[in-house]
């Protein structure tokens, strides 16, 4: 089974985002967050957000692009329950147990989403308001193959 960790190729993220995830943690698209959004509410980092952040399940904050890997059974089970607590928290859901079946369609989603990829592809989501809510699209960056002359830094252990 395959879900994606933030990934970062630069410092873009901590300067776009309000609030950035940590490079590593889980993630999942989290259009749940702009789903009762509108053209107002799309301005600044609040709009890059919506436009092409996904969602970090420690820190709610987001990331640009995520990277698939692998997530054992018990290791999806912690972040179902961490989901479910955030909709508790923020989004006003009476308990845990009943945010749980919402937090583990939501994991579903992504899982459905990154299995059918190898390890280290990488995701991007965009989203556009539509009159019937939210719609997102997700693109695939396949992981390429590189050469160890690409990596490597050539030269003498005598010339330092």
């Amino acid at each position: 089974m395959k879900l994606a960790r933030a990934i970062h190729f630069d410092e873009s993220d901590q300067r776009v985002f309000h609030s950035p995830a940590q490079t590593g943690e889980w993630c999942v698209s989290g259009g749940f967050e702009f789903s009762n959004w509108s053209e107002a509410d799309l301005s600044g980092k609040a709009r890059q957000a919506f436009a092409n952040g996904w969602f970090g399940l420690e820190t709610s904050g987001r990331v640009t692009f995520v990277a698939v890997t692998d997530i054992t059974e018990a290791e999806l089970a912690v972040l179902i329950d961490l989901l479910a607590q955030h909709f508790v928290t923020y989004y006003g859901a009476p308990s845990v147990e009943a945010a749980r079946p919402v937090a583990s369609d939501e994991l579903t989603h992504m899982v459905d989403l990154c299995d059918d990829h190898t390890a280290n592809t990488l995701l991007t989501v965009s989203r556009e308001l539509t009159p019937s809510g939210v719609r997102e699209a997700f693109r695939v960056i396949e992981p390429q193959d590189a050469g160890l002359d690409q990596l490597a830094i050539h030269g003498s252990v005598d010339e330092y």
